[in-house]
């Protein structure tokens, strides 16, 4: 009988294997050379994100030691467990048999057992106590940082793509923490453990066994191309789902107004479709790699009775070595232990790919250096007289598209000014320069002589209060509202805030006074309310500096009669700089300032401006005609 004759079901499997190597190896050389395209290019290499991440287990080596030496103890039933089965096996084969030794070796087994399920346990509390700190400090740092991000910067990026970055991606480096690591280290010494085991028992099915182990490497390496670059289509079109998500329900009541409630159906269902399509992508990787691990598992076992049957039927020794039974049960078992880390580590690779993933996207944002930041000899600023000069200032938001034009102006304490034109004229930017929400291309901007770049931005935004046209109140009682959870504030200056700008008017009828829950964005108040509830928190802060922008916009008749009072209270209290288009708000400011495609093309006071016929006449003549014209309609 020849070679091939004995040995044929062995070198149909090779066959087998070998025809699948192929298939693999083509299709990843027609991908290899496509890796941008196809969306599993990293910008941060795997060896930069480990480190990154190590840095935040740094201060729980311990503990990771200790889960270390309760791993060592529970991988002891991996590795003696097939020995003592097998054993036990061959014990009982034995002429002399007798119970109480079998008793004593089924003790050993469940004893070892016994130990390895009290270690598992401990393992995975404390891993996830662990984890759960770990990833609490990286949403603390991220969510810290994103903080400190000018407002250009945040205009860019969607909110529920940050969103996403400080909750799913988060959740997603968590199970690395918790899972992933550790399992890791376990089935690499499972691994090396159950060889040594097995070259103990049986060097020549030891050396069967290895014969698969380089379609294993080959199988892993082409797998892990594939399940990038599916976990990080996955990870974007989260991200894309999030960010729509957070668009459309922000303005969904836009959405009911003009009835296109059908429209953003449809747009969902194609972006919830193109995150189905990822996940039957990644399933289906996935589906590829572990039945072809389970083919090995299954291949090795076959090979294994194969050659363990031709040497107990034919009593021969194979390569040195007589195989008995119970070393073919022991090495049944030690196979399953073999290929079963082999199979997790595959899953786990999985995790990693989408922990790295998550992790690159934590650190890209993370990585955004901010563009207003403090000078390295910035001061603080204990207090503000609020005299305000602009020297010679440009601005852009987009380079070369000026917005402001060599501007220059000087506000003295105490003042009340106001800036007045067209839409797009600057005067919104202006507000925005003097808190340092943008920093200026050429010119200076001077507080009480010292210039703003000087000057800490959490020093000088202290001593300024803004209340916009679109007011922003978080979920909370009217309280926290008003004092932004600021210690130190009594009750009685809250209602003294509240007073002084006529929003007790409203406040006091309600039951629950200032404990009242406001809904998300202040749902539950009309637009007049809300504006007095940010003249309540500005003025409780006592800021030396107020900025108006467009506060009294949109504001029915009665409630900006309530608010053109406070006003009037609240130009005695610092210098106030006001954005209006309702020129009857500033009639009584110190100075006006009319601007024209950011220019300042007049300014002085309401009387002198009206005399001189120009921009400022224009506009008020303009706003008297149509207010005059929708009085008359109304009267009709």
């Amino acid at each position: 009988m020849t070679i091939f004759e004995t040995y044929y079901p062995l070198i149909i499997t090779g066959g087998i294997l070998g025809v699948f190597s192929i298939i693999f190896i083509v299709a990843y050389a027609l991908i290899k050379d496509k890796k941008e395209s196809m969306g599993f290019d990293r910008h941060i290499s795997d060896k930069e994100i480990v480190k990154r991440l190590l840095i935040y287990a740094k201060p729980y080596v311990a503990q990771f030691a200790f889960v270390l030496a309760l791993m060592l103890f529970s991988i002891s039933y991996d590795i003696i467990g097939p020995y003592l089965i097998g054993n036990i096996q061959g014990y009982i084969k034995q002429p002399n048999f007798a119970l109480p030794p079998l008793f004593l070796r089924i003790a050993l087994y469940a004893s070892i057992l016994v130990v390895t399920m009290v270690c598992s346990y401990l393992q995975s509390i404390t891993l996830q106590k662990i984890g759960q700190k770990i990833i609490s400090n990286i949403r603390l740092d991220l969510f810290e940082h994103i903080e400190t991000l000018s407002h250009e910067q945040l205009n860019h990026i969607p909110v529920g793509k940050l969103v996403t970055r400080v909750t799913n991606d988060t959740n997603g480096v968590s199970m690395m923490f918790t899972n992933i690591i550790v399992n890791l280290i376990k089935n690499v010494f499972v691994i090396l453990g159950v060889l040594v085991a097995m070259l103990c028992l049986n060097y020549m099915l030891t050396l069967m066994v290895l014969c698969f182990v380089p379609f294993i490497v080959l199988f892993t390496v082409i797998f892990r191309k594939f399940s990038r670059r599916a976990y990080r289509r996955v990870k974007d079109s989260t991200t894309d789902i999030n960010t729509f998500l957070s668009e459309s329900l922000s303005g969904i009541k836009i959405t009911q107004f003009f009835n296109r409630e059908g429209k953003k159906l449809e747009e969902f269902r194609q972006k919830n479709a193109t995150l189905g399509r990822a996940k039957y992508k990644q399933i289906f990787v996935f589906g590829i790699f572990r039945p072809m691990v389970f083919i090995l598992y299954q291949s090795s076992v076959l090979a294994l009775f194969f050659l363990g049957a031709k040497g107990v039927i034919d009593n021969t020794e194979i390569l040195g070595q007589i195989v008995t039974s119970e070393v073919i049960v022991s090495f049944y078992m030690y196979i399953s232990k073999f290929f079963n880390p082999i199979q997790n580590l595959a899953e786990q690779f999985n995790w990693l790919q989408s922990a790295f993933a998550s992790a690159e996207k934590i650190f890209t944002i993370m990585d955004m250096e901010p563009i207003v930041v403090d000078s390295e000899d910035a001061i603080d600023l204990p207090e503000v007289e609020g005299k305000i000069e602009f020297k010679n200032v440009w601005f852009a938001y987009n380079e070369g598209e000026w917005v402001l034009k060599d501007v220059s102006f000087t506000i003295e304490p105490k003042q009340t000014v106001a800036f007045v034109g067209s839409t797009g004229s600057g005067k919104t930017t202006i507000l925005s320069l003097i808190c340092r929400n943008y920093d200026i291309q050429k010119g200076q901007i001077l507080i009480d002589g010292i210039d703003i770049k000087k000057i800490k931005i959490a020093s000088l935004r202290r001593h300024f209060g803004q209340m916009l046209q679109d007011v922003f109140l978080f979920s909370g009682t009217i309280r926290e509202n008003i004092l932004l959870r600021q210690e130190g504030i009594s009750d009685e200056e809250v209602w003294d805030a509240c007073k002084y700008v006529n929003a007790d008017s409203f406040i006091s009828k309600l039951e629950e006074g200032l404990d009242y829950q406001i809904l998300e964005r202040g749902n539950n108040f009309s637009a007049g309310q809300r504006q007095l509830l940010s003249f309540a928190r500005t003025i409780v802060h006592k800021p030396e500096v107020m900025i108006l922008d467009e506060a009294t916009a949109n504001i029915d008749t009665e409630t900006e009669q309530l608010i053109q009072n406070s006003l009037e209270k609240m130009m005695n209290i610092g210098t106030m700089l006001i954005v209006a288009h309702r020129l009857s708000t500033v009639q009584h400011a110190d100075n006006i300032i009319v601007l024209s495609h950011g220019e300042i093309v007049e300014q002085g006071n309401h009387f002198d401006l009206l005399k001189k016929k120009g921009s400022y006449y224009n506009l008020y003549t303009l706003q008297n005609k149509k207010t005059s014209l929708l009085k008359t309609q109304q009267a009709l």
